[in-house]
């Protein structure tokens, strides 16, 4: 994750906005991210300050007219340093951007810890993510997870995870989607199992 440009789904993870909400304001270019190619992809990425003003439109700003919208983000965008800007409409309207840019900080701080917890290796589960140190998908959590089951029937059934791993799942999820067609794993639409473990037989 580059620390000055965000996906797409990163920056709906950061600013807590819908995928289909941010990529409905790039549509309607509220917002312009940059664009950059890899291979034969292009891709779009958007600035931290941008992150900044879809927080904001997760605040409430979306209410606003278009016009006002536009001025809100074109400020946000170009003042970096910026803590509140008033916008003129039926009545002034104050927006408090320090308090979004904070938001948006501290969302930041998760993403790249949550990613720390996190690796890939073409050599453990064909390259699926999986928590350091174990074999289990990020995706198995966060599917159990939605599915009903509880953190602690989670933690029972799988001892190397920690608390602090099972609740990053689902943004882990969110901020690095799979990308392509989805992928039809043995525990997709079962019921949650739950785990208690085993004895082992005596040998006599």
């Amino acid at each position: 994750m580059n620390e000055d440009r965000y996906t797409p789904a990163q920056a709906s993870a950061v600013a807590r906005l819908p995928l289909k909400a941010v990529h409905k304001l790039i549509d309607s270019r509220l917002i312009r991210p940059q664009r950059a190619t890899r291979g034969k992809e292009s891709q779009r990425f958007l600035s931290r300050g941008q992150l900044v003003y879809l927080r904001l439109e997760a605040e409430g700003v979306r209410l606003l007219p278009l016009a006002a919208r536009r001025e809100v983000a074109r400020a946000v965008e170009s003042t970096p340093d910026l803590d509140a800007m008033t916008v003129k409409g039926g009545e002034a309207l104050v927006i408090g951007v320090r308090s979004a840019r904070r938001a948006v900080e501290q969302e930041l701080a998760r993403l790249r810890k949550v990613q720390r917890m996190v690796v890939s290796d073409p050599e453990v589960m064909r390259g699926t993510p999986v928590f350091r140190g174990t074999r289990i998908p990020v995706e198995l959590v966060a599917d159990m997870l939605a599915q009903g089951a509880s953190e602690g029937e989670i933690l029972e059934g799988y001892v190397a995870l920690s608390s602090e791993q099972v609740k990053a799942a689902p943004f882990y999820m969110k901020a690095f989607p799979r990308r392509g067609r989805p992928v039809r794993y043995p525990w997709s639409g079962q019921e949650p199992i739950r785990v208690t473990g085993f004895k082992r037989k005596q040998l006599s």
